[in-house]
């Protein structure tokens, strides 16, 4: 599986989210290109250490029991789950939005496992380095599917 801490495997995200336009429409789902810009945002500012999440015992839990399952998968469904702190309903600028998600995800090529100042993620508990690593992966890769690139 590609890497996001391996410069080429990330240039190839930056790649694909420089091919998104304003124009750019969801193949499924509500998001607006801009609100998935941002969305995709909040997992990374988790991982940087720039956002903290609590999350009570009961849905801890059940991602200790499928954190496994679900990262073994490859890529997330349709329509799953999101975290409300990952909600996006507002108006963002596309072009500023962008360019922060392509700066903040640039940041795991060029600090590699530096870059991660959380080991705890508020679902699936403990991560190590190559559990962020196939998360953030899976994740950006979801979205920028749902948006044809």
């Amino acid at each position: 599986m590609p890497s996001v801490y391996n410069k080429i495997d990330n240039d190839a995200f930056i790649a694909r989210i420089n091919s998104l336009s304003k124009e750019s429409q969801p193949l499924w789902g509500k998001m607006t290109v801009e609100q998935m810009l941002s969305h995709c945002q909040a997992p990374i500012d988790l991982a940087l250490g720039d956002l903290q999440m609590r999350s009570n015992f009961i849905m801890r839990l059940m991602g200790k029991l499928f954190k496994t399952k679900i990262l073994n998968s490859g890529e997330f469904k349709k329509n799953s789950p999101t975290a409300p702190d990952f909600i996006r309903k507002d108006e963002y600028d596309f072009e500023s939005t962008k360019a922060e998600l392509i700066r903040k995800f640039s940041t795991f090529a060029d600090l590699g496992h530096q870059s991660i100042k959380s080991n705890k993620h508020p679902f699936f508990g403990e991560m190590s380095y190559d559990e962020w690593d196939k998360l953030h992966f899976m994740h950006l890769d979801h979205h920028l599917r749902q948006f044809g690139v």
